[in-house]
């Protein structure tokens, strides 16, 4: 039996027709198939190689920690440099608010447990979200998703739970002093990358303190340099709450975070005590991946180029046949019009080397969200090939 084989009769599958593309090695912005076929990645594991796959850096700390030790203690038992060197980092970038990391495993745990944490600090029970937000598969934020078909098979699902709609300043009137939490992605990125209106989030911001709701912001796609600055509540001016980030934080590796206050993250210390745990969260080869990544994105000033790469994708692709390009920075929605258009597009892409795909709440457009490190000519090919294939279909 084939690799081919395995994977589809031994590996369960989410869809029944995943890409299955094989992938020999990746390094830089490219992929590689067993046959040397080679793939300008724009999808970047959906924003989590931001540093690019296989940067040196990244692989030697992984190697380096992993020949010292790896699995220890259920997370938060036992001092491990990896992971509080890591948090120690995290917060020397962070306001003085976002002062407390808790690992995990993921995006959908770092939500769930955000969500977690604003409902025992606050002690109240209605969270709220937005329509067309995606948080994560796990139950409770799987709740916080409209979209019925992905809600649907899975009912019942969390009471309390409120939907408002993105960029709906009239909607933010809903927040109460009922309300434990917000929880909203500074911009919408399984939604088809759509940005915020100017002043919607600093309103958002505005009504969770005058009722005492907690403000969660998921930057699990966003952080990281990805829309041009480290995080996106930096550009647009607001500071949350509760930060939630995976994602690009374990710089390939599996890792998430939710952060806060010291005084509001205490709250999961008693009543009870091990209010929220987990086994692996916190790893620490995926912490020291994590670290080198970000000093990678940090010491190598990717963030400063990603406005300016941004703006070479769409003075390529804007006057192509397409209908709209949406986004900021390097998280940007290429809008096709219709899903049988993009569907052969992404078969086409792929034939002529070129990954990307679609978003889980937007079937018309297709996903540009390279590596950071991404460089000029590069994009340049990549786009000669896009453009190429879009006069195709």
């Amino acid at each position: 039996m084939n690799l081919r084989h395995l994977f589809l009769t031994c590996q369960a599958q989410t869809s029944p027709a995943p890409f299955g593309i094989e992938i020999d090695r990746a390094e830089g912005v490219y992929m590689y198939g067993p046959d040397g076929k080679r793939y300008i990645d724009l999808i970047a594991g959906v924003s989590v190689s931001n540093a690019g796959h296989c940067h040196p850096d990244v692989v030697r700390a992984v190697c380096e920690q992993a020949s010292k030790y790896m699995h220890l203690m259920v997370y938060g038992e036992y001092i491990q440099s990896p992971q509080a060197l890591y948090a120690a980092k995290l917060v020397s970038l962070l306001p003085e608010n976002l002062s407390n990391v808790y690992f995990v495993n993921s995006g959908s745990e770092a939500n769930e447990g955000a969500v977690k944490l604003a409902k025992r600090y606050t002690g109240r029970q209605e969270i709220i979200g937005f329509r067309n937000a995606y948080h994560g598969s796990t139950y409770g934020v799987l709740s916080l998703t409209s979209d019925e078909c992905f809600r649907n098979a899975f009912r019942p699902l969390l009471p309390e739970v409120r939907l408002l709609d993105f960029n709906s300043f009239d909607h933010l009137s809903q927040i109460s002093e009922r309300t434990a939490c917000v929880i909203v992605e500074p911009l919408q990125g399984e939604a088809g990358a759509i940005v915020p209106e100017e002043g919607f989030l600093r309103s958002l911001r505005q009504r969770c303190s005058q009722t005492g709701a907690l403000l969660i912001f998921d930057e699990v796609q966003t952080g990281f340099g990805r829309l041009g600055k480290l995080f996106a509540f930096e550009k647009y001016g607001v500071v949350p709450d509760i930060l939630a980030v995976a994602k690009s934080l374990g710089g390939g590796m599996p890792l998430g975070a939710f952060i806060s206050s010291k005084t509001i993250m205490d709250s999961l210390q008693t009543n009870p005590a091990l209010g929220h745990i987990t086994t692996f969260g916190g790893h620490p080869v995926s912490c020291a991946a994590g670290m080198a990544a970000l000093d990678v994105i940090l010491s190598g000033n990717l963030i400063p180029t990603v406005e300016n790469k941004a703006r070479l994708f769409r003075k390529h692709l804007e006057n192509s046949d397409i209908e709209d390009i949406r986004g900021d920075g390097l998280l940007m929605a290429v809008e096709l019009g219709k899903p049988e258009r993009l569907s052969k597009f992404i078969r086409l892409a792929y034939e002529n080397g070129i990954a990307t795909d679609w978003f889980l709440f937007n079937n018309s457009s297709f996903r540009i969200a390279p590596p950071l490190i991404i460089d000029g000519s590069q994009i340049d090919e990549a786009c000669s090939i896009l453009v190429k294939v879009l006069k195709r279909i």
